[in-house]
């Protein structure tokens, strides 16, 4: 009895969250609860403070219907984003309308992992003191690299077995989840952006390096160990330009800022030295050297996104991360007209190619999705676990 309550309790929280307002009687319409369990659940919520009132509605000759949410301030959520760039915390309520934010600019060419781990806790105790006392129900952290138990594996970045939940636990004693970076990305976008309502489709990671979240069947792909989705490090040219990774012909190496940046400083005098500011500078640019180097990194992007779409067959293969919305912007119809070229012409005109729509901080966002779907998953009930988490909450997105 106590299990069927769970479930109970985390379908009608479940289908609140994501649609709402809604009454009593629209929640066992939309769960397949009766009207008695749906009420008996809803009180039990009301009591804990994760569900309030949200006034009243017209019935159908009737009494009016009492409209119900998902209580914002019962408890908050944080979400890390270690980019190569940079390290972004942020703090959320229950809701993910964002409290608190603090940022560390990182060097793209040195990122130790102590020094992370150590501007992660910076971050959190700065935006946990900026939004006073509040029960938080967990850390979510988008990482590079594959992620097993709490221990990264980032070889672009030189992370070998690099033990971050670990060293984050020095600092702090909230739930921690881990998980890759563009698996938090896609979870984000599938909850609350361009993924959404798409059972099958892959979220598409550029940064300065580049990473894929497949989702299948409405579940994130994870392969054996958490690696799938390693698109950067798929081979698009036999022996073609050095990936950071160490073998050649990486699409990483062609459509990730680190590659697109270093071919523009080599046309081109006076890029800036910030790998973010360069970027723009070539994208703004409109130069002879700027559109060979932006042409090419088109039809790289066509390239690899057409095997995705020959591998996965997606319903919609959406392009985020900071580097991607920058370069889509400006690129994607040319992107379009290359992946119309290397696709199957059958699964080319079944999937749609966007862009990310919650901006480039999506990935802190997808982080704190994390302990959100625990809290899901459970009810309500907060039940932390009692070792660090890869995101296994987030491997059904809906």
């Amino acid at each position: 009895m106590r299990d069927l309550r769970t479930v109970n309790r985390a379908r009608v929280l479940r289908t609140l969250y994501f649609d709402q307002p809604r009454s009593r009687q629209e929640l066992a319409g939309l769960t397949g609860l009766s009207q008695a369990s749906v009420s008996t659940v809803v009180g039990e919520l009301i009591t804990d403070g994760v569900v309030v009132e949200a006034g009243q509605v017209e019935s159908d000759g009737g009494r009016p219907r009492v409209l119900l949410r998902v209580n914002p301030h019962h408890a908050a959520v944080v979400g890390v984003d270690v980019g190569e760039t940079r390290v972004l915390v942020e703090v959320f309520d229950l809701t993910l309308e964002r409290l608190a934010e603090a940022t560390f600019p990182m060097s793209p060419d040195r990122q130790p992992a102590d020094e992370v781990a150590a501007r992660v806790l910076e971050g959190l105790h700065r935006c946990l003191a900026a939004i006073g006392p509040r029960e938080v129900l967990g850390v979510g952290v988008g990482v590079p690299g594959v992620v097993e138990d709490g221990v990264v594996h980032a070889q672009t970045v030189g992370w070998h077995g690099v033990p971050l939940a670990r060293m984050l636990r020095e600092g702090t004693d909230l739930p921690l989840y881990l998980d890759n970076g563009a698996n938090t990305l896609g979870q984000a976008e599938v909850w609350f952006g361009a993924g959404r309502g798409a059972s099958d489709a892959v979220i598409a990671l550029i940064g300065s390096g580049v990473g894929a979240g497949v989702i299948v069947g409405g579940a994130l792909y994870r392969g054996v160990s958490g690696g799938a989705g390693e698109w950067g490090h798929t081979a698009v040219a036999l022996d073609g330009r050095p990936c950071r990774c160490g073998a050649l012909g990486c699409l990483e190496a062609y459509i990730g800022a680190y590659g697109v940046v270093d071919r523009y400083r080599s046309t081109t005098p006076g890029v800036p030295e910030d790998q973010e500011e360069a970027l723009r500078a070539l994208v703004s640019a409109r130069t002879p050297e700027a559109e060979r180097v932006l042409a090419e990194t088109a039809r790289y992007a066509g390239l690899g996104i057409a095997n995705l779409i020959n591998l996965f067959n997606p319903s919609r293969v959406v392009v985020g991360g900071w580097a991607g919305l920058l370069l889509g912007g400006r690129l994607l119809a040319d992107v379009r007209a290359e992946v119309a070229r290397h696709a199957l012409r059958r699964p080319f005109e079944q999937t749609s190619i966007v862009l990310c729509e919650l901006g480039p901080e999506s990935v802190a966002l997808g982080a704190a999705t994390l302990p959100v779907a625990q809290f899901l998953a459970t009810g309500g009930v907060r039940r932390p676990p009692r070792v660090e988490r890869t995101g296994s909450a987030s491997s059904t997105l809906r």
